[in-house]
């Protein structure tokens, strides 16, 4: 009676993992607020603020001129979007529930469902903030033109992905030192805001500092980004396969980490208990 009927064939078993993962999201996207809506408009105007704190940034500055031809607002949503997208994802999944959290105790759940499911649900907050900004904006304010649509929506998934492998990695080494491990993630976070390259051009900046952000896969998918997005602009120091192999070795790593960290938590949580 109180057995958990388990799926006969994979495909049941494909679909059980599914709806899990669903709800498992759900629950993630309301982590913030009781009402999912309230929650997105809050993350909506974390991202407007964003936008309008950079924007009076390069206005005082004087590196408006610096910036590709075209629409300027355009050109400072692109870098914010897919920055908050990669930082939003790094911190859902390092937060994500571990081989030591009570939901574990549950025997649906494993921690492949838990990231799975932090990842998407960063990924659906963040997405539909941005369509929503960029609707506003296009609808109110002044209509855009994105040359490539596809190009530019494959570097803001480049983003998400490079920050849930990040994600894995914080995630896998939390349960040995958590506070430690939730200052290095905020410590990443806090240095993409100059890392990432947003404020800055590429083609335009000199190649010894150059040097200091083009190890950083969101500096190279924001830059190939606004390369899909304005017509008139061509990126010659950045790549996509970069943050592709970044993306792909990290998640491996991440795994292979997590798998090492379940393995022995218990055993070494209590030894020292």
């Amino acid at each position: 009676m109180f057995q958990r009927q388990a799926p006969k064939t994979p495909l049941g078993s494909a679909f059980a993992i599914l709806e899990l993962i669903f709800h498992a999201t759900v629950r993630n996207i309301r982590k913030t607020h009781g009402n999912a809506v309230i929650g997105l408009l809050l993350n909506i105007f974390q991202t407007v603020m964003l936008v309008a704190v950079f924007y009076v940034m390069f206005n005082l500055l004087g590196l408006r001129s610096s910036a590709i031809r075209g629409d300027f607002l355009l050109y400072v949503m692109s870098g914010i979007f897919m920055f908050m997208t990669h930082i939003k994802a790094v911190g859902a999944v390092s937060g994500a529930e571990g081989p030591t959290s009570a939901m574990m105790k549950h025997a649906p759940m494993n921690t492949v469902v838990s990231i799975t499911s932090a990842a998407l649900a960063a990924l659906y907050t963040q997405f539909l903030s941005a369509a929503v900004v960029l609707y506003v904006y296009h609808a109110a304010f002044q209509p855009i033109t994105i040359h490539d649509p596809i190009g530019t929506m494959g570097m803001f998934l480049l983003s998400w992905g490079t920050g849930v492998s990040v994600g894995m990695i914080f995630m896998a080494l939390r349960p040995w030192a958590p506070e430690a491990v939730t200052i290095l993630t905020q410590l990443y976070q806090r240095a993409n805001m100059i890392a990432s390259g947003k404020m800055f051009v590429a083609n335009m900046m000199p190649g010894y500092i150059l040097a200091m952000f083009d190890w950083n896969p969101l500096f190279h998918t924001i830059d190939q980004g606004r390369g899909f997005i304005f017509l008139n602009y061509h990126p010659h120091y950045s790549s996509v396969s970069y943050p592709v192999y970044v993306m792909l070795a990290l998640i491996v790593i991440g795994l292979m980490a997590e798998h090492y960290t379940r393995k022995y938590a218990s055993v070494s949580w209590g030894a020292g208990r």
